[in-house]
């Protein structure tokens, strides 16, 4: 999993009432369709210097007998929800506005450096949220935390993400993530397109 961050630009409105779109559970394989495309553009910043930027694509491929996330070079299987829960996840299903939990990961970022994770979660809204590939509803999520490379710190630094996960398109339409002061490091990914077979 590679971890990135970025600052919020769009606040969707908060749902004031529970309702059945307001609730969502976690996608299944029977959710996806091979060909299904997400393609993203990212840019780092410091202040108003660009230190990076490019585009990513996610799509749904024939992967080991089933369909898997064609990632750049990587194919991850994708797998119906685990019976087998987490006590700190990543996403803790189903999400609904006021939900909050722990998110706690050792893992690895894209170049194999050790990372440690370590957040508080909460879905802060349910609304529209307009990107570059358009209008969708979306759940704003908000993590704030510590997160740690292991190769470049023995403590780590606080970090806060936002991503916007649009249950329609079963992924995430935009991620901002910074350390508390965009002077020194903010970024931004968010969704270019949006393509299935019909």
């Amino acid at each position: 999993m590679v971890i990135m961050a970025v600052n919020a630009c769009t606040s969707p409105k908060a749902s004031k009432t529970k309702t059945a779109d307001t609730v969502t559970e976690e996608p299944t394989i029977k959710d996806y369709v091979v060909g299904e495309r997400w393609e993203y553009t990212w840019k780092t910043s410091a202040g108003e210097k660009t230190r990076g930027e490019g585009k990513d694509v996610k799509e749904v491929v024939v992967y080991k007998n089933g369909v898997g996330f064609l990632n750049g070079n990587d194919t991850v299987q994708i797998t119906n929800p685990s019976s087998e829960k987490s006590a700190t996840p990543y996403k803790d299903w189903p999400l609904e506005v006021g939900k909050k939990w722990r998110y706690e990961s050792e893992t690895t970022n894209g170049v194999g450096d050790r990372m440690t994770i370590k957040q508080d979660a909460e879905v802060i809204s349910y609304g529209d949220v307009t990107v570059k590939a358009g209008t969708f509803k979306a759940f704003k999520i908000v993590y704030t935390g510590m997160i740690r490379n292991h190769k470049y710190s023995k403590t780590g630094a606080l970090t806060n993400d936002v991503w916007w996960y649009a249950p329609a398109l079963k992924s995430y339409i935009k991620h901002t993530q910074d350390n508390g002061d965009v002077a020194s490091y903010s970024y931004v990914n968010e969704l270019l397109t949006y393509s299935k077979p019909k």
